[in-house]
């Protein structure tokens, strides 16, 4: 029996002198133009809350009315009188964090124009820290005193310390509480008086987290 050589695969050889290089290249900035285009063009446009608003139902329909409303009612809206935009808090820090909010509202665009979206549209991404940090990182430093420091009338606010027991928290749980935990953005049972937090919420959420560096211990 006689046995056959298996043949071996000869390597191809790439002539890349043979390439055609222009049209590849023309193809590719022409990508990157719409692209570039596409993502100058929205973030214009998610610069305004009323086009953010205009692909809404409820409940964001209310909390676009609430942020044009004559005096805040809630959180949100008393940053809207301090010129904070709702992609301002619906985006993460620095470049990456707007490409990443504008690819999720890319996203949902596609949906409403295909009429898949689902209304009211249910929360797929919560807030994260980085969205609230990238404004207040000051709070979580030694020495921060709140502007406001009538909370719970325990001396507490005196040194913030929620604030800075904050990443032990998280260390100890990565799924515990974060910002707006506390400072729900769009509650109106907030307390103007204590900067629109729900005291006996907020209460609870304290208990949480000394619970939580309890169980770190």
């Amino acid at each position: 029996m006689v046995r056959r050589r298996k043949k071996i695969p000869r390597k191809v050889k790439i002539h890349w002198e043979k390439v055609p290089w222009k049209p590849i290249l023309i193809v590719l900035a022409v990508v990157l133009l719409i692209s570039a285009s596409g993502f100058t063009f929205a973030a214009t446009k998610e610069s305004h809350d009323s086009f953010c608003g205009s692909c809404h139902t409820q409940p964001e329909s209310t909390y676009l009315q609430n942020s044009i409303a004559s005096q805040p009612v809630d959180l949100a809206s008393w940053h809207t009188s301090q010129s904070t935009r709702c992609i301002d808090c619906h985006s993460g820090q620095g470049v990456l964090g707007r490409m990443q909010a504008e690819l999720l509202g890319a996203k949902n665009a596609f949906k409403w124009f295909t009429h898949t979206a689902i209304q009211p549209a249910p929360l797929t991404q919560p807030i994260g820290n980085g969205n609230c940090l990238k404004c207040h990182l000051q709070v979580t430093q030694s020495g921060y005193v709140p502007k406001n420091q009538n909370f719970a009338g325990n001396g507490e606010a005196q040194n913030g310390h929620w604030h800075l027991f904050l990443a032990r928290w998280q260390a100890v749980d990565a799924n515990s509480a974060r910002c707006v935990s506390c400072h729900s953005a769009h509650a109106a049972d907030g307390d103007k008086t204590i900067f629109y937090l729900n005291q006996q919420h907020t209460l609870s959420v304290c208990e949480s987290c000394h619970q939580v560096l309890r169980s770190g211990d």
